[in-house]
C-alpha cells in the first residue's frame, strides 16, 4: 500500500520548499496531498497535477503518516507525526528557535541551526533533531552561472517593519536604476506591506528595472552577479549558491557578509563587491559550511528517512498548549474533539 503524507501550507513560498520533497514521495510510488488555509493561494500556485484536501474531514479520512510544516504552526488534530521543515535560512530573525509544541521532528539545515536545536530538545524532550538539508535547494546546486554583460542585481528585502531596507535604500536603488549600469530586479517578501509595494512599483518605467512574480526566489539568485538583501532568508539562500551578499544593517553581520550601516555605501560597495575578492569568497565557503553544508541535492531524501525514523521510534508527549491549540481550532472553525 502507497504511504501518505501531508504538505500543511499558509504561505506562497511554501510551494518551492515542498515541491522536491514532493518529487521524491511520487518517485517512490506514495501519495502527497496539500492543505492550503487560503483558497486564493492554492488557485494562484497549485499546479493541475497537484492534490489538495479542502477540509479537516478530508485530511482524517485521508490519514497521513506525516505533515511536513515550512511555517510555524499546525493543526494538533490532524493525523500523523508533525515535521518541521523551515520556511528559510535565515536562523537571525526573533522566533527561529521558539518551541511552540507541534512538532515531532524539526529538519535542521546546518550546524548554526542544528546544535541550538539539539540543546532545546534535550530541554524539552518531546522532539527530535535531525540535520537533513532544506529540501528547497535540492534542484538548484549543479547550475553554470550566466554570463551577464550587463550586471544583474537582485534586491531580495525582507517584510519586517523592523529590518527591511525597503525605505531607507529606495533613493539608493532608484540612483542604481538611473545610472543605466545594472539590470536590477526586485522581489518582495509575500507580507511585504503594500504602501512600499506601491512605492517600488513607480520604478517600472524604468527599462532596466523588474520586479519579480515568481514564488521561487532560487532562479532569481541564479541569475543575479550581487543580491542586495538586510536580514532576510534571501541572505543565506545566496550565499550557498555562491553569491556575493551587500546587506544593510543585517543584525548579525558576520564576515562572509559586505554589510553597510549607512544607504550611501551601498553604489560604492556595490562596485567592489563586482570585483570578487578571494579572500571574500573563501569567507563565503566557510559560512556556508556552518548554514548548510549539503551539496549533493538529497535533503528530501533525507527529510523522509528522518520522517520514519521518528514513526518507528514513536512521538513523544508533548505540551498541553491549549491556547494555541484553541486559536487554530478556531480559525478552521473546528471544534469537534474526536
Amino acid at each position: 500500500m502507497p504511504k501518505h503524507y501531508l504538505f500543511y501550507v499558509e504561505q506562497p513560498y511554501s510551494f518551492a520548499i515542498l515541491r522536491p520533497l514532493q518529487e521524491v514521495i511520487r518517485a517512490r510510488g506514495d501519495i502527497v496531498y496539500w492543505y492550503i488555509r487560503q483558497e486564493d493561494i492554492a488557485k494562484q500556485n497549485l499546479l493541475k497535477d497537484e492534490l489538495q484536501l479542502l477540509s479537516v474531514e478530508e485530511v482524517k479520512a485521508f490519514n497521513p503518516r506525516a505533515v511536513f510544516v515550512p511555517g510555524n504552526i499546525v493543526p494538533d488534530f490532524f493525523p500523523g507525526i508533525k515535521v518541521q521543515v523551515f520556511h528559510g535560512l535565515e536562523y537571525k530573525k526573533k522566533g527561529h528557535f521558539s518551541i511552540r509544541g507541534f512538532f515531532d521532528l524539526y529538519c535542521t539545515h546546518g550546524p548554526l541551526t542544528t546544535i541550538p536545536f539539539n540543546k532545546l530538545a534535550k530541554q524539552h524532550k518531546h522532539f527530535k533533531v535531525v540535520e537533513t538539508g532544506w529540501p528547497k535547494l535540492d534542484p538548484y546546486f549543479n547550475y553554470q552561472q550566466p554570463q551577464n554583460k550587463t550586471p544583474v542585481i537582485l534586491y531580495a528585502p525582507t517584510f519586517s517593519p523592523k529590518l527591511t531596507s525597503l525605505h531607507a535604500l529606495y533613493s539608493q536603488i532608484k540612483a542604481l536604476i538611473e545610472s543605466n549600469k545594472y539590470i536590477i530586479k526586485l522581489k518582495f517578501h509575500p507580507k511585504t506591506d503594500k504602501v512600499l509595494q506601491q512605492m517600488y512599483q513607480q520604478l517600472t518605467k524604468y527599462e532596466n528595472f523588474e520586479i519579480a512574480n515568481k514564488d521561487n526566489l532560487i532562479p532569481l539568485i541564479q541569475e543575479a552577479d550581487i543580491v542586495i538583501s538586510d536580514t532576510s532568508s534571501a541572505v543565506d539562500e545566496s550565499l550557498i549558491l555562491g553569491k556575493t551578499v551587500i546587506t544593510y544593517n543585517n543584525q548579525q553581520p558576520q564576515a562572509a557578509l559586505l554589510n553597510i550601516t549607512a544607504p550611501e555605501l551601498l553604489s560604492e560597495t556595490l562596485e567592489k563587491a563586482l570585483y570578487k575578492n578571494p579572500n571574500h569568497q573563501q569567507k563565503i565557503k566557510d559560512y556556508i559550511e556552518q548554514v548548510h553544508p549539503f551539496k549533493d541535492g538529497n535533503s528530501s531524501l533525507r527529510i523522509l528517512s528522518a520522517t520514519e525514523d521518528v514513526i518507528k521510534e514513536g512521538v513523544k508527549t508533548k505540551p498541553l498548549n491549549l491556547l494555541r491549540k484553541y486559536k487554530i481550532r478556531k480559525s478552521l472553525n473546528y471544534m469537534k474533539f474526536k
